[in-house]
């Protein structure tokens, strides 16, 4: 598990900062009281902290040594102090500091703690700084990667879009407006035919004294606008904002794109989704095997003993499915149905997988009252890619009846074949 270094000499606070931390953080935390307790520790764990938060004054270090000292260890930092500094601040953020919070309040420490949860997701989102300037790139650049972003660069529009093409999963786009070859409006027009405001942030930059500029980009499809120079706890809240705000677009999406009783997808993004990777499949000559599998005598289970005990057994078996097959698209396609579909997998280790999914499940006790209930499953692979994606759904559920028909309990594949586990449960 990440760790977290907190340093903090006032007991009170460092009490309320632990709580807080376990609540909101999934990191390890770590205390120390003192500057010397700080470097104890850092030595005792190798230097291995995930982010600092520290109190800019301690005992034996009054004038903020260990912010120096977290910042030459290369540890992303968040200073604390009770007391607000201009100066002080201006400098501690020139010196590369995360951010600079007062302790006014529980809402402070939450703020702080947030920040280093806000650090980690950073990690896994991408942006593009599109700007002719070397220097103002290089800041630009230099202040994201304080905040763990990954960053790609361009120096004008035309080179914006080579980026991109290399790029597909870049989240942010900060443009200026004035360059060669091609500006920021048109970068922005470019962009916008096919990437939606809520897929693409995209931040307009311009020079004081173009005043008109910002409703400008706006109005082309920028999602904000910032005037250089800028301040830099602005600059981190206009980002911060717009991609929490995309973020929360992401998880109403992923809601809406669920089955809300086992979690996993539903049937209807199943086929939007798998449309894509199908056609990838065609384009490429690839492997993409359909899997279907279906629950014995479930409608029976369900009357004997109630929509309580059979939705638990869906939700177990969806468990499964998530942890198994985490890699591919796994559906629940109806009340006792899943679909699952398996790019760069053929018939034969689709299959395999899916009979160990069978025999996993075929041993899984489910108890009701005095009653232990074991369940089986009959599946269905074929990786014959038709002409639509439907036919091969259809071609993988025709194989489930037939291995029903068999006998249950088994997995059927595209050559009749059929894989049995070790465990010839009925």
């Amino acid at each position: 598990m990440q760790k977290i270094l907190i340093v903090e000499d006032s007991s009170i606070v460092a009490k309320i900062l632990v709580h807080l931390a376990k609540q909101e953080l999934e990191f390890e935390i770590v205390l120390a009281m003192t500057f010397a307790e700080a470097r104890a520790k850092f030595k005792q764990y190798n230097g291995d902290f995930f982010a600092a938060i520290v109190d800019l004054n301690l005992p034996d270090a009054p004038d903020g040594e260990v912010v120096d000292f977290t910042l030459e260890k290369k540890i992303p930092t968040i200073v604390l102090t009770g007391t607000f500094d201009e100066k002080r601040r201006s400098t501690l953020l020139e010196k590369g500091i995360v951010d600079y919070v007062t302790k006014e309040g529980k809402y402070s420490y939450l703020y702080a703690l947030r920040l280093v949860n806000r650090l980690q997701a950073n990690m896994s989102i991408k942006v593009l700084v599109v700007e002719d300037s070397s220097t103002m790139r290089n800041l630009i650049v230099s202040m994201l990667k304080r905040h763990l972003f990954k960053v790609v660069e361009a120096v004008d529009g035309i080179d914006a879009i080579k980026v991109f093409l290399a790029n597909p999963d870049i989240k942010l786009l900060i443009t200026d407006y004035n360059m060669p070859n091609m500006d920021g409006f048109d970068l922005v027009k470019n962009i916008r035919c096919k990437y939606e405001k809520f897929d693409l942030i995209i931040i307009g930059l311009s020079a004081e004294g173009e005043s008109s500029l910002s409703a400008r980009f706006i109005k082309t499809g920028a999602n904000d606008f910032l005037t250089k120079p800028f301040n830099p706890e602005e600059f981190y809240c206009r980002i911060n904002h717009n991609i929490e705000s995309l973020e929360l677009v992401e998880q109403i999406r992923d809601v809406s794109n669920r089955d809300y009783l086992t979690g996993l997808y539903s049937r209807r993004y199943f086929f939007q989704k798998g449309e894509e990777l199908w056609q990838q499949a065609k384009d490429n000559s690839q492997s993409l095997s359909m899997a279907v599998l279906n629950i014995d005598d479930f409608k029976n289970i369900n009357d004997q003993y109630g929509n309580v005990f059979a939705d638990s057994i869906l939700k177990k078996i969806s468990d499964i499915l998530n942890k198994t097959l985490f890699r591919f698209l796994v559906a629940r396609s109806s009340g006792k149905e899943f679909y699952m579909l398996m790019q760069g997998l053929d018939s034969n280790q689709a299959s395999i997988l899916l009979d160990k999914i069978r025999a996993i499940i075929s041993r899984e006790v489910f108890t009701f009252e005095n009653d232990e209930v074991f369940i089986t499953c009959s599946g269905g692979v074929t990786n014959k890619l038709t002409d639509r994606l439907i036919d091969q759904v259809t071609i993988a559920e025709n194989l489930v009846i037939s291995a029903k028909e068999a006998g249950k309990n088994i997995v059927f594949s595209e050559d009749a074949t059929d894989i049995m586990g070790d465990d010839d449960a009925a």
